[in-house]
């Protein structure tokens, strides 16, 4: 079983790969978009299995940092139209931006919210995202709830040309690659170890001497920073920013990703998300109400798969005696 679960994901790495060459060869760019858009959820999933899945931190507000991220890129492309000021349609001034201002956030947010446990931490961390979404709405010279397009891609000085959607395509690859490695490094370090070890009993770890408050402040921070990554993508990839990318819906998408996938596990959001869409693309495309559809199979995914679809693919542990 665990050879297979290598094999399946390898295959699934180099089908994605393979994306553009193949979309382009059928005369489908659609796919290209789609395709594109799974890697960049899977992107945010990732940022937020890190929380939820190692470290027991179930937060609703992690579309807040994807908001924020692509924002940066808006009110970027704006003020270089509008104002003139060439260099902050830059992708060297975006992407800082995005990563500066999400963590910052993240530091707040999770200082506060971190204080707390359970259903208090979940609805903290909502009712944050839904601060920032409502003060988006009332902002008027960026959109407000109609949202802002954007003029341009973000530039880098001709290094990468984001307008071609084959470019924007791989490079959503190789930002999911680059996450995931470091998601995996950080899981295995001290510090993973100790934010996994405060998820599984946090009064222990103090009594061994690990100050777990700043260690799952830090890995949120983290957290909120993938997913400011992930907007910043995001924005460029739909040319187009608004407050419904802070919604606690869109939090709700990325928990569904995440459990689907297989919470604490590195691969479990990149499947959650490219089944989610997919299954989302293959029912919205068959009845208008696929939602209904949606649900009771997410509900037999969690009563039989409790790890999720990559716990499927993993070997059981055998009990003792």
């Amino acid at each position: 079983m665990a050879r297979l679960r290598i094999v399946l994901l390898i295959g699934l790495l180099a089908s994605l790969a393979l994306v553009p060459p193949i979309a382009t060869w059928l005369d489908e760019p659609f796919y290209i978009v789609l395709f594109s858009r799974m890697l960049i959820l899977a992107i945010g999933a990732i940022g937020l299995n890190l929380v939820m899945g190692y470290g027991g931190m179930v937060s609703f507000g992690h579309a807040a940092f994807v908001g924020i991220g692509a924002y940066m890129v808006g009110i970027g492309s704006f003020h270089s139209i509008e104002d003139g000021i060439d260099w902050m349609a830059s992708g060297f001034f975006q992407l800082p931006a995005a990563i500066f201002v999400s963590a910052f956030f993240a530091l707040i947010i999770g200082a506060i919210s971190l204080r707390t446990k359970g259903v208090y931490f979940i609805m903290i961390t909502l009712a944050f995202s839904q601060m920032l979404y409502f003060v988006a709405v009332g902002v008027e010279i960026y959109g407000a709830d109609d949202g802002l397009s954007l003029y341009g891609r973000s530039e880098f000085a001709g290094l990468l040309d984001l307008n071609s959607d084959s470019a924007m395509y791989y490079v959503n690859f190789v930002t999911l690659g680059i996450c995931l490695y470091a998601v995996h490094r950080i899981i295995n370090s001290r510090f993973g170890l100790a934010i996994q070890g405060a998820r599984s009993n946090e009064r222990r770890m103090q009594a061994i001497g690990f100050p777990t408050f700043p260690y799952r402040l830090a890995g949120f921070v983290i957290s909120g920073v993938i997913c400011g990554i992930a907007g910043f993508l995001l924005a460029n990839q739909t040319d187009f920013v608004s407050p419904d990318m802070m919604h606690w819906t869109r939090s709700g998408d990325l928990i569904i990703m995440v459990v689907l996938g297989g919470m604490g596990t590195l691969f479990g959001p990149l499947v959650g998300a490219v089944a989610f869409l997919l299954v989302e693309e293959i029912l919205s495309s068959i009845t208008i109400s696929w939602q209904l559809y949606f649900g009771p199979l997410l509900i037999l995914v969690v009563l039989f798969a409790r790890g999720g679809i990559d716990g499927l693919l993993r070997p059981r542990q055998r009990a003792d005696g």
